[in-house]
């Protein structure tokens, strides 16, 4: 197999975990709330109908062609196969081996349709050794195939698509965006700087507002806000344990 996925190593906030990304929007059959596209010939954002918050990461795919280009490329590899036999192969053939052991999925991109979720869930299996771990606005999807997937593969919801229903009728974890850290206390939500409550718990959280924002818009002003606190991305502050501790072993 001559042509495989390309996965990013750790970030500041991922450290130690590599993920792999699609392109924003167009592999997110579900978004609303954050839906935002980049123009496949201009490179310039476009924003959904009923966007409240720009999805941080077709912000990223604006700004840096390397970033598009990496994504693109693994969306259409991921489209060109007809299988999910096909498409799980690919992915184990791609897999990097974290010192981790653990991988994320999709920091931009989405389960884009129910093969490539399939293929996803049978290299969960396959892999017993890997945590795998991802946040979807692809509810129906995770609800028809919710007992085949494997405890080695942790799934969050990401509040703000067009399927938000299911999380309360099926009872699915799940994230929601915040504008201030006072908003998540107010709704009782736990805030997440480092992605251990998307891979080590089962509770739903809280994730502050982050990425380049539409100028004008209340996330915006709210972002603005956050600054001038001294609060910006996803904020840790001295208080906040690091938790990646527990997974030194």
């Amino acid at each position: 197999m001559t042509n495989l996925l390309k996965f990013s190593p750790g970030n500041a906030k991922l450290k130690g975990i590599p993920s792999i990304s699609l392109l924003a929007g167009y592999s997110c059959p579900q978004a609303n709330l954050c839906l935002t596209k980049v123009n496949l010939t201009t490179r310039k954002l476009e924003d959904g109908p009923e966007q409240i918050y720009r999805c941080f990461s077709a912000s990223q795919e604006a700004l840096f062609k390397e970033v598009f280009n990496q994504r693109k490329y693994n969306f259409d590899l991921l489209r060109s196969l007809k299988t999910v036999d096909e498409i799980a192969a690919l992915i184990q053939a791609s897999l990097p081996n974290p010192k981790k052991k653990i991988i994320r999925l999709h920091v931009s991109g989405d389960m884009f349709n129910e093969q490539y979720f399939r293929a996803w869930i049978k290299v969960a299996i396959e892999n017993p050794n890997l945590l795998f771990y991802t946040y979807t606005k692809s509810l129906g999807l995770w609800v028809k195939l919710k007992n085949e997937i494997p405890n080695n593969f942790k799934i969050t919801a990401s509040k703000g698509g067009r399927q938000d229903h299911l999380i309360e009728e099926h009872n699915l974890k799940y994230v929601q965006v915040v504008s201030t850290p006072e908003e998540a206390e107010q709704l009782g939500l736990p805030l997440d700087h480092d992605d251990t409550n998307a891979f080590l718990h089962d509770k739903p959280f809280a994730l502050l507002i982050h990425g380049t924002q539409k100028a004008g818009s209340d996330m915006s002003k709210a972002k603005s806000a956050l600054r001038k606190r001294g609060i910006t991305g996803y904020q840790r502050t001295s208080k906040t344990p690091n938790k990646f501790k527990k997974l030194a072993a």
